[in-house]
């Protein structure tokens, strides 16, 4: 994996940026008052899903597999919902405003991602050849998919 650079960082926060305001103009409940208020409730978005989003689904793994991950947006939900709490300006009216909202930054930010190349990489490689089985027939040798 690649380490994270100040470009990266920055990349991504215009782009939760982008991804807030487009959620904030479709989703009647969720609003900012000033561009700083939106500024840096992106950034504590950032924030929180780079930090406390795994704890929350390490601990909600029964829920996630019992809903199939369609726990995952009441997340988000949630996440976005504090955001409200921290950032002054930045204001989220409920638990709906915020699921949609949620999910409207999710799939904005997937597309922009996707749009500037950063999405999910899938490459095809041949490595070298395993070691033969015990039982001397060929070990492998296909291609390897690294994701």
């Amino acid at each position: 994996m690649a380490p994270v650079t100040f470009l990266n960082f920055l990349q991504r926060w215009v782009v939760t940026t982008l991804a807030v305001l487009v959620a904030a103009w479709m989703v009647p409940g969720l609003r900012y008052d000033t561009a700083s208020a939106v500024i840096l409730a992106s950034l504590m978005l950032g924030f929180l899903n780079a930090f406390v989003r795994p704890l929350l689904l390490l601990f909600s793994i029964p829920l996630l597999v019992l809903s199939l991950g369609l726990f995952v947006p009441v997340l988000n939900a949630l996440l976005l919902m504090l955001v409200d709490k921290f950032v002054k300006g930045f204001h989220v009216a409920g638990f709906w405003p915020a699921f949609w909202g949620g999910l409207v930054i999710s799939v904005v930010s997937i597309v922009i991602n996707l749009m500037l190349g950063q999405g999910p990489q899938v490459q095809i490689r041949r490595g070298p050849r395993p070691p033969r089985n015990k039982d001397g027939g060929p070990g492998g040798g296909g291609p390897i998919i690294d994701v």
